[in-house]
């Protein structure tokens, strides 16, 4: 590590010792793009502090009313990280663990992994401690507007574009968007992604995290010899990425066996495979009970309380639910049981040593979240584009342009990581790949 991210790290350390997402998931950025970061006019210009620390960041109340007429407040935030190439692009998240660490962790990690598209879009993130789970949808109807009434002013088509994360879907986006319509006065279609199909919104954009996670772990196994046929899938969560990676890993002959949720995990031998299970799962994800036992109950599998499904045997692991849902235990788990893959979809699943304790094992291949997760933001950004010439692409056409992206993106993070003497370490190299993209475009447009 050179002097210069030495300070820049130090100084991130003292300054943020208590937003621990944030910290963490800087520190080890820092560290993955040091080979890569010897350039005098990165110090010169400051530039790697610039990359770190968000451009601008906002936080307001949310006062709301219950279907019992009781008022309630939250809080709000919505972090915008980095322009550089393009407006602001970043998820909304509804979840009572929301706070300035968290959004400036997701804003962070967004920035870069928008930067792997190749499309012109920069990085933000947001939300509100509000938890969604036993609320009617009036209640959930009358937050997002509230929401939505403090959120305004600082978004919109080239300025900052909103779409959805954890406990924000298709139905929080379309009210979402209805009150932006009513506070603005303008039907501006690009202002937020992840819309309903009747309104403006992109064919795929629902399973597209999922879809374009599974794409990534197919071109590693393509760089082995390798195809998805037969594979086994060890899966965490039953959200819109998890149903992607079960939808498109049983396109491609492969089989997720495994879903989880806060109650615990089940296991599917025959693999979530079948029209019937898909459905079932978007059934579990409207239900509000936010429990994986009822697909236990359903299909009559077993359900492990309390429990993560990283113990399960498979030929590849992707963690779709949360933050640090992996620890060094697991990590042991999934070497002892010859997992070969490792490949995030949700934004930093697993703590930093267990992530170490994986990178540097020669049993199993590993790639990040910046990388492999880029699928869902991909579709975001073309939804902003068939929005801005009002046009529709055909679902296979998007799907089409979805494989390509994250071929593009698995050959930057190789080739970075080959050009930087690191081998096939993908995490780092997706990080240096972005982070050039990124430096030369704030470089090129002064301070």
């Amino acid at each position: 590590m050179n002097d210069y991210i030495a300070r820049v790290t130090e100084n991130l350390r003292q300054r943020f010792s208590l937003e621990p997402e944030y910290l963490q998931s800087v520190t080890a950025w820092l560290d993955m793009i040091a080979p890569a970061a010897e350039d005098p006019r990165y110090e010169k210009l400051d530039l790697i502090t610039r990359m770190v620390e968000p451009e601008r960041m906002f936080s307001f109340l949310i006062p709301w009313v219950d279907d019992q007429g009781m008022t309630h407040t939250n809080h709000g935030y919505r972090v915008q990280f980095n322009s550089a190439i393009g407006p602001y692009k970043g998820g909304l998240r509804f979840h009572p663990t929301v706070n300035p660490s968290v959004v400036k962790f997701l804003g962070f990690e967004q920035t870069y992994k928008n930067a792997l598209t190749g499309l012109p879009i920069g990085g933000a993130a947001g939300g509100a401690d509000f938890d969604p789970r036993g609320k009617s949808n009036r209640e959930i109807m009358r937050f997002c507007q509230a929401f939505m009434y403090a959120l305004y002013r600082y978004i919109g088509a080239d300025t900052d574009v909103p779409a959805g994360d954890i406990g924000v879907g298709s139905r929080e986006i379309g009210w979402l968007y209805g009150a932006y319509k009513k506070v603005t006065g303008r039907a501006q279609s690009s202002a937020l992604t992840g819309k309903g199909l009747t309104y403006g919104g992109s064919k795929v954009r629902q399973e597209a995290a999922g879809f374009g996670t599974v794409y990534f772990l197919a071109r590693m196994l393509d760089h082995q010899g390798e195809t998805l046929e037969g594979k086994r899938l060890i899966v965490s969560g039953f959200g819109n990425m998890s149903w992607g990676v079960c939808r498109k890993a049983a396109e491609l002959g492969g089989k997720v066996v495994t879903l989880s949720g806060p109650d615990g995990c089940i296991y599917d031998p025959d693999g979530v495979c079948t029209q019937e299970k898909f459905d079932f799962m978007v059934h579990m994800r409207y239900s509000g009970e936010d429990r994986v036992e009822a697909y236990a109950d359903q299909f009559g599998v077993e359900f492990y309380p309390g429990k993560r499904p990283w113990a399960v045997p498979g030929d590849a692991a992707l963690p779709c639910a949360a933050e640090n849902e992996l620890g060094v235990e697991d990590a042991v788990m999934l070497l002892a049981n010859g997992v070969r893959y490792y490949v995030e979809g949700a934004n930093m699943p697993a703590t930093a040593d267990a992530l170490k304790l994986l990178r540097l094992s020669p049993k199993i291949l590993t790639a990040g979240a910046k990388a492999s997760g880029s699928g869902g933001v991909a579709v975001s950004a073309l939804e902003m584009a068939q929005n801005a010439v009002r046009y529709s692409w055909s679902r296979r056409e998007v799907d089409e342009k979805l494989r390509a992206i994250m071929t593009g993106i698995y050959d930057a993070s190789a080739a970075a990581a080959e050009e930087y003497g690191l081998g096939y370490d993908l995490i780092a190299g997706n990080d240096i790949a972005a982070f050039k993209i990124i430096s030369e475009a704030m470089i090129a447009q002064g301070l």
